[in-house]
């Protein structure tokens, strides 16, 4: 498996766990306790999902055109 494979999974995975320690947050706060762990439990993989979401979204600008001389004459450019 590539690493833009695994990155990808990992983003899923992530979003998963932010969902779960969001849904977390919110019964703490419905059982009105006070605990900052709780509110801090989402932040850890949402900055994770930020990171791996921003090299997802900048990877096709990044990566260099996989377009061959013969798909580009087909295309009426200039190869």
């Amino acid at each position: 498996m590539n690493w833009n494979a695994r990155i990808r999974q990992a983003h899923r995975w992530l979003s998963i766990t932010f969902t779960v320690a969001a849904i977390a947050n919110i019964i703490a706060m419905v059982q009105e306790k006070q605990a900052v762990w709780v509110g801090l439990l989402a932040l850890f993989p949402l900055v994770l999902m930020l990171l791996s979401g921003l090299y997802l979204f900048a990877r096709p600008y990044i990566a260099p055109s996989r377009t061959t001389a013969g798909e580009a004459t087909h295309a009426g450019q200039r190869p």
